[in-house]
């Protein structure tokens, strides 16, 4: 089976490279946002690791993530972020794993934002940067997530990009 990675910086286009992808190709993705919301939710080992980090009202009466709680301290520092990345990339690594497994295709796809930084790049076998320009970039993020151009250009600046892709998808 051949592992794919699809990345690129914020507001790139990734979902929408990987959307095509499956819907023309027929290849299957795996989102890891999604499926890291998800497992902060149904993970053991994240539930402890970010009611040990941030306290035990991250998580709500019913168990939900508390999603403005954690980000207001994952933003505050480098260190924190370094922290909650440190608990949850190996678990999304092993779900894409076995997620990957139960596939039945000879070629798998992961979308991903976070490629160095998670680890994912020594999963796959191929790397497909998307890129777009950065206005592009920056008014795609502010018109998804609904908030400001410095909020934007904050999250661009914490991300790196892969510096060596086998392929470069300009989606403009």
């Amino acid at each position: 089976m051949i592992k794919v990675a699809i990345t690129g910086v914020i507001g790139s286009g990734k979902s929408y490279i990987a959307g095509q992808m499956k819907e023309l190709l027929g290849i299957p993705v795996y989102d890891s946002d999604s499926n890291a919301k998800r497992l902060n939710e149904e993970s053991e080992t994240i539930r402890r690791g970010l009611v040990s980090m941030i306290g035990a009202d991250v998580y709500d009466a019913d168990g939900h993530l508390d999603k403005s709680r954690l980000a207001s301290f994952l933003f505050a520092s480098e260190e924190n972020a370094s922290r909650v990345n440190a608990l949850v990339h190996p678990v999304v690594r092993e779900d894409f794993l076995r997620w990957a497994d139960e596939q039945h295709s000879p070629v798998v796809a992961i979308e991903t934002a976070l490629l160095l930084e998670s680890g994912i790049d020594k999963l796959v076998d191929k790397v497909i940067r998307v890129d777009a320009p950065l206005e592009t970039r920056i008014a795609r993020a502010m018109r998804r997530d609904g908030v400001g151009r410095e909020k934007i250009l904050e999250r661009i600046a914490r991300q790196k990009e892969y510096p060596n892709p086998d392929i470069i998808i300009n989606n403009v």
